[in-house]
């Protein structure tokens, strides 16, 4: 059974590692003096407390093994928390404040071992995305888009909706004469009600008085004069 060994480094000279900060924003940073239990210092903590080693991943890449170890806190004030998406199985975890992230590599003369070495963003890109299986290369589906085989190309027309879909029970031809003159009217409904001033409705209920005065009979006119004489 093959065993991996963490890198612990009693102090290595000028180490390069990356630093998130709480905004997910990277940065490399050259350790002149490497202690793994001095990192909380380099991600700006001034204790300990609640700051270790996270996670590591173990990628195979280039023909290497790499080994990746996150430092971090999962305890902290509000408004602290750091936003950077990690790989899984830490993309759910919320941690706080700066993260430092350190590589190291196995070694020619022995597999199980790996060397502490200098970690660049480029390099650390490339581990990401091995991390979360690759990325989807959208210019090349683009193009597979374009030359996808239309599968109702052999369908009669009348099979088919104006739109060029399918019926099929689910699918139909839309009126849209109906629903164009629908439009209209409710369009012209609103223009009424909605853009006429107040000196407009005065005129409009004054024309309403005008056209009933105009419907009405001279003998309903007679009849209610006759009721009124009665009483």
């Amino acid at each position: 059974m093959t065993t991996v060994q963490s890198p612990i480094p009693v102090s290595i000279q000028n180490v390069g590692i990356i630093i998130i900060d709480k905004t997910g924003i990277l940065k490399t940073l050259t350790v002149k003096d490497y202690k793994e239990e001095e990192l909380f210092k380099k991600c700006g903590f001034k204790k300990p407390d609640n700051f270790s080693k996270q996670h590591e991943w173990t990628v195979k890449m280039d023909k290497k093994k790499y080994l990746i170890a996150v430092f971090a806190k999962t305890e902290g004030k509000a408004n602290t928390e750091n936003k950077y998406d990690f790989p899984p199985p830490i993309d759910t975890t919320l941690f706080f404040g700066s993260c430092a992230i350190v590589c190291s590599v196995n070694s020619e003369e022995n597999k199980t071992v790996f060397t502490l070495m200098s970690c660049t963003i480029a390099l650390w890109d490339k581990l990401y995305e091995k991390l979360f299986g690759g990325f989807e290369d959208l210019v090349a589906t683009s193009m597979e888009d374009e030359h996808e085989v239309d599968e109702l190309a052999g369908v009669p027309s009348d099979k088919k909706t104006k739109d060029g879909y399918l019926k099929d029970g689910f699918v139909v031809d839309s009126d849209s004469g109906d629903d164009e003159k629908e439009y209209n009217s409710s369009e012209s409904s609103d223009e009424v009600d909605g853009t006429g001033s107040d000196d407009d409705d005065d005129g409009a209920a004054g024309l309403v008085v005008e056209d009933i005065g105009s419907e009405l009979s001279s003998e309903e006119y007679d009849t209610d004069s006759s009721l009124s004489s009665s009483k």
